[in-house]
């Protein structure tokens, strides 16, 4: 690829909009992670009261079924995201490399 072909890449609009949304996108749902991993964090460290608490009769604590719902919401997100990038971003992607031949 030559440098000529690489500015008219950067100077296509729809590689700037491709590059825009992919970036918001993926600074919300990093946002969203990181304020829900946080929060477990931040209640293990000042109140580990909440999470261990028991949930019944056996030794199952409110900490257990948070945590995999963490994990859960992390591949939510992650699918989120997969599924964006293989619908819209591939397509602004593939519009972007039509444009250049």
């Amino acid at each position: 690829m030559t440098h000529e072909q690489v500015e008219q890449i950067k100077n296509n609009p729809k590689y700037q909009e491709l590059v825009t949304k992919r970036s918001s996108f993926a600074w919300t749902l990093s946002v969203i992670m990181l304020v829900i991993y946080y929060a477990f964090i931040m209640i293990i460290a000042f109140n580990p009261e909440i999470l261990g608490a028991k949930t019944g009769e056996g030794v199952m604590t409110v900490g257990i079924p948070v945590g995999i719902a963490i994990i859960i919401i992390a591949f939510a997100l992650t699918g989120i995201y997969v599924r964006r990038a293989n619908g819209e971003f591939d397509e602004l992607a593939q519009q972007v490399k039509d444009e250049l031949k």
